[in-house]
C-alpha cells in the first residue's frame, strides 16, 4: 500500500473553509449527509462549519443545527471554527466538544477577517481555552497567514513562533500553522513546522495548506515530515478565505490520501470518494481540482485506483 511514514490524519474541511468561497448552499440535512458518507468511508476526522456571522459568510449560518443533530460519536470526530468565547460558548451549547479557535499572524488580515487586532484575539484565548475545558472539551491554535499576508505580504516566523509561546495560548492541544494564500513553498513549511514543534510547548502540530501555487500537496509531505500529525484538505480542492485576496481552493483530500495512503483507505473506498465529490460538486457547480479525482477516471484501467 506504500503508506507514508509518519502517518497523519487527514482532516476535511470542507463543510467549512471548503464551503465559505462557494455560491452554493447546502442544507442541513445535506451536510449531515455528508458528514456520515465520509466518516462512513474512513476519514478520521472533519471540520464541519463555522460560528461566522452568517452575514458575512452565509454558507456557515445552519452550523448550530449540524451540530445539534450529530451523535456524541460524531462529534468527537468533527471540528467548528470559532474566533471568540462567545463563539465556543454557542458551539458548546449545541454540542461540539473540538474548537479550532483562529485568528491570524498580522493584524491587517485579522482585521478583516475577524474585526479585530491580533492581540485582542489572543487576549480572549484563555476565556476561550477555560470555557472548552468546561464541557470536557479540546481547542486548537490556529494561526492564519503564518507565512504570507494579502495585505502584509511576508510574515516573519519569528512572528509566528511568539504567538505559539505566548502564556495565553498554552491550553490549545494543537497549533495550527496555516498557508492561508498558498504561496509558501516545502522548505518554508518544513523549517515553520520544525522550529514550532522544537520551539514552542508541546503540542500537536496541524497543517493547513492550499493549492494556489500547485503546491498543496508538496507543502503537505514537507509539513508531515517536519512533524505535522494532522493536515487539513477539502474534497476536490474545494475553498478559499472570502478575506484574503488571492487565496483559492484548498488542498484537495483526494490529492493529499492519494500521496499518504492511510492504513483505512483501499482502492475501492478511494473510487467511492471520488464518486462522492464528483456528486457533491456538480451539486455546488465548482469545478474538480483534485489532480488524484481526474487520475481516477484515466483510461488506464489496469491500475487499481482507476474508476
Amino acid at each position: 500500500m506504500f503508506t507514508l511514514e509518519p502517518a497523519a490524519v487527514l482532516r476535511d474541511v470542507t463543510l467549512r473553509d471548503g464551503l465559505q468561497l462557494t455560491g452554493g448552499m447546502l442544507s442541513t440535512e445535506r451536510k449531515l449527509e455528508t458528514i456520515r458518507s465520509l466518516l462512513a468511508l474512513g476519514v478520521e476526522s472533519l471540520e464541519i462549519g463555522s460560528m461566522a456571522r452568517p452575514d458575512l459568510v452565509p454558507s456557515m449560518a445552519n452550523t448550530l443545527e449540524v451540530l445539534a443533530e450529530l451523535t456524541p460519536a460524531e462529534l468527537a470526530r468533527c471540528w467548528v471554527w470559532v474566533a471568540t468565547p462567545r463563539h465556543v460558548e454557542r458551539a458548546a451549547a449545541a454540542g461540539a466538544r473540538n474548537f479550532q479557535y483562529c485568528f491570524s499572524a498580522t493584524d491587517a488580515h485579522n482585521q478583516a477577517n475577524i474585526g479585530r487586532t491580533t492581540e485582542a484575539s489572543l487576549a480572549a484565548m484563555p476565556a476561550a481555552v477555560e470555557i472548552s475545558r468546561d464541557v470536557d472539551g479540546q481547542i486548537q491554535l490556529c494561526i492564519a497567514t503564518s507565512f504570507t499576508c494579502p495585505f502584509d505580504g511576508h510574515v516573519a516566523p519569528s512572528r509566528v513562533l511568539a504567538i505559539a509561546q505566548d502564556e495565553r495560548a498554552l491550553g490549545a492541544s494543537h497549533v495550527v500553522i496555516c498557508d492561508t494564500l498558498g504561496q509558501a513553498v516545502p522548505a518554508q513549511v518544513a523549517s515553520l513546522i520544525s522550529r514550532v514543534r522544537l520551539e514552542t510547548p508541546s503540542r500537536e502540530i496541524v497543517f493547513h495548506g492550499h493549492d494556489t501555487w500547485g503546491l498543496g500537496v508538496a507543502n503537505t509531505l514537507s509539513a508531515i515530515s517536519a512533524g505535522a500529525t494532522m493536515v487539513d484538505g477539502a474534497l476536490g480542492g474545494l475553498g478559499g478565505c472570502p478575506f484574503a485576496p488571492g487565496a483559492s481552493g484548498n488542498t484537495a483530500s483526494e490529492d493529499i490520501l492519494f500521496a499518504t495512503r492511510p492504513r483505512w483507505l483501499t482502492p475501492s473506498i478511494f473510487r467511492a470518494l471520488v464518486s462522492f465529490t464528483e456528486g457533491l460538486l456538480s451539486e455546488l457547480d465548482e469545478p474538480n481540482r483534485s489532480k488524484a479525482a481526474q487520475g481516477a477516471r484515466s483510461p488506464a484501467k489496469a491500475f487499481d485506483w482507476v474508476m
